[in-house]
């Protein structure tokens, strides 16, 4: 397969967070596990060598504005001050890539570049929630999505917060090459392949207790019987604490309510049923502890944003669907 050519823009003050997802995601140029390559990344700059954030290092680009008329796909710089106005030339390059068809990309300040460029007008975008009144009132003609992680908006991608570009970019990979493929990239990146562009930006999933804590057997017994009826009574009695004791370390140690790291564990394991091609809703339900089919359906949409058979259609290999 010929990989498909990504120029990836680096100007003043981009933020090296979001530059190394795309690097990581689109420059791996040996992936034996899959077979052949994916892509073809260069790496291109409006002059020889640009500041990256707060000056903290310098970047010397191979590649120039004009290798971006050979790309199939561009992202474009972000960059953590948005009131700095990008360079005209990078604007224009962007504008001449977008007629002629070209995948533009915008990972978080990303789309304030794509605006500023105008090629976002009457089109959907996402943005970091703490910048999207501002992005709204500086571009009221996009169509912002405030409290989602990326918008796929076909030629036009958008991602949110700095983490969210890795969702974004596995998002491309298998829209490209197919879910088995972006999940052994996810994998080689120790990265959950699963978050949808739809999920909140914000999801609770509370973190564990450390493994000396008292509260940590209780954790891993409970993780083994989600698919039991199991109550709060039930954690405590294990625990051989008190149901007071036990949110109250739970609070301290997970963050979370009993009952709610229960369902956040759930809900997980229902992810990963689903995606192993369990047959059924009323399976998965079971299999997970959730019950039934309806409450399945509905902690999935609060939790992931997807219903069990989008989740499926997503999620699930090849062979599992």
């Amino acid at each position: 397969m010929v990989p498909r050519r990504v120029a990836l823009i680096v100007d003043e003050h981009s933020n090296p967070f979001e530059v190394g997802c795309a690097c990581e995601i689109f420059g791996g140029r040996r992936r034996p596990q899959i077979g052949y390559e994916l892509y073809e990344l260069t790496v291109v700059s409006p002059t020889r060598s640009v500041p990256m954030r707060d000056r903290l290092f310098r970047v010397s680009a191979p590649g120039r504005l004009s290798d971006l008329d050979r790309a199939d796909m561009i992202i474009v710089p972000n960059r953590p001050d948005v009131d700095v106005p990008s360079r005209g030339a990078v604007l224009a390059a962007i504008r001449r890539a977008h007629a002629r068809g070209a995948r533009l990309v915008g990972l978080c300040t990303g789309a304030f570049t794509l605006a500023e460029a105008g090629v976002l007008d009457g089109r959907r975008a996402a943005v970091h929630w703490q910048l999207a009144p501002d992005f709204h009132r500086r571009f009221p003609a996009v169509r912002l999505e405030p409290d989602v992680l990326f918008v796929d908006d076909g030629d036009i991608l958008t991602s949110a917060g700095s983490a969210a570009a890795l969702d974004l970019g596995l998002h491309i990979v298998r829209r490209d090459h197919g879910t088995e493929v972006a999940n052994r990239v996810g994998r080689q990146l120790v990265f959950a392949a699963f978050r949808d562009g739809g999920q909140r930006q914000f999801v609770e999933r509370p973190l564990p207790a450390p493994a000396t804590s008292p509260l940590a057997p209780v954790l891993q017994w409970a993780q083994e019987r989600l698919h039991l009826r199991l109550s709060v009574d039930d954690l405590a009695r294990h625990g051989r604490m008190s149901t007071a004791t036990l949110h109250r370390r739970f609070r301290n140690e997970v963050g979370s309510t009993p009952l709610a790291w229960l369902t956040a564990q759930r809900v997980a394991l229902a992810c990963r049923l689903i995606e192993q091609g369990a047959a059924g809703v009323d399976a998965v339900a079971r299999q997970s502890g959730l019950g039934t089919a309806a409450n399945l359906r509905a902690l999935l949409r609060k939790h992931v944003g997807l219903s069990p058979s989008e989740y499926r259609r997503r999620f699930a290999a090849d062979g599992a669907r």
